[in-house]
């Protein structure tokens, strides 16, 4: 099947170029990111393009936060316990 059969114009090849130069700007991107997630008028590809990479970064975020509050535990516990933190 094509996406013609499905209704759907498919997404350019410069179209995803300006996501990706997009994206890769810190606030702006992840703005676009819900808006393209989010929006009506969004391509159903890119729609969901946009979607899974929110739900990567929130999986991204987490990880992060949770690696950062264990290995911080750890380094405080080894620091007192090594006299460099009284």
């Amino acid at each position: 099947m094509t996406t013609e059969s499905y209704g759907e114009k498919p997404v350019s090849i410069g179209d995803w170029i300006l996501t990706f130069i997009l994206m890769s700007l810190p606030l702006i991107g992840l703005f676009f990111l819900f808006y393209w997630a989010f929006s009506d008028s969004t391509a159903p590809s890119k729609k969901n393009y946009c979607r899974a990479a929110l739900i990567l970064f929130v999986i991204g975020i987490g990880l992060g936060l949770l690696f950062l509050f264990a290995f911080g535990g750890l380094a405080l516990l080894a620091g007192s316990q090594a006299g460099v933190i009284r």
